[in-house]
């Protein structure tokens, strides 16, 4: 197996920290070619999962209506959260979505399994976990090619299922937005308007 250099850890750092959750405003009107989209798929069936269950499952989005629909439910449940913030006066000018906008929308699956997995007999719910390595590897391998990526929480996961036609045997774990982008922020924009501030290792190494 390949060691890696200095050179190599430099590269996968500057992808990490130039990762960004991209919202609709900066998604472009570009496709992204199936080579490229297979990648970053293989980038997340390469994740990490435990018993090597690969839990994950994954519907690409392309049609306007079934857009069109998950954003009716993204209103909806952005009006509820409207009013839980209504003393952030940032809140309602935030854009937090780019479900229309952006090229495909992908929703990220756990699915159940009817055996028993080994690693998962005492924490039932690692198998998730491993859903979302599964995710953050498409992040990265997003990134790497220059494609931007947004997770959409603001979703009733029931509703998203119902829409996309998704059984019991499955739990939603995220409804991504995938697409070119306009620009990278140098830095997260939530850190940048100010809504919180960064965390240093000192704060999280207790």
């Amino acid at each position: 197996m390949k060691e890696f250099n200095s050179k190599d850890i430099e590269v996968l750092k500057k992808i990490i920290k130039n990762r960004r959750d991209i919202r609709g405003n900066r998604f472009l009107d570009k496709p992204i070619n199936k080579e490229i989209l297979e990648d970053i798929l293989d980038a997340a069936n390469s994740a990490p999962s435990v018993g090597f269950s690969q839990p994950w499952k994954f519907i690409i989005i392309e049609d306007e209506e079934t857009k069109n629909r998950i954003y009716n439910n993204f209103i909806k449940e952005n009006n509820k959260a409207k009013k839980i913030f209504k003393d952030k006066e940032l809140y309602p000018k935030l854009k937090l979505e780019g479900i229309k906008e952006s090229f495909i929308n992908i929703a990220v699956f756990y699915e159940k399994n009817h055996k028993d997995i080994l690693g998962q007999t005492s924490q039932k719910r690692v198998g998730e976990y491993s859903v979302v390595c599964a995710i953050q590897n498409m992040w990265l391998m997003a990134r790497a090619h220059n494609i931007g990526l947004g997770w959409v929480s603001i979703l009733k996961p029931k509703k998203v299922k119902k829409i996309l036609g998704i059984g019991k045997d499955k739990k939603l774990i995220a409804y991504l937005t995938l697409g070119y982008v306009s620009e990278f922020l140098e830095e997260p924009e939530l850190l940048k308007l100010n809504w919180e501030k960064k965390k240093e290792l000192k704060d999280i190494v207790i």
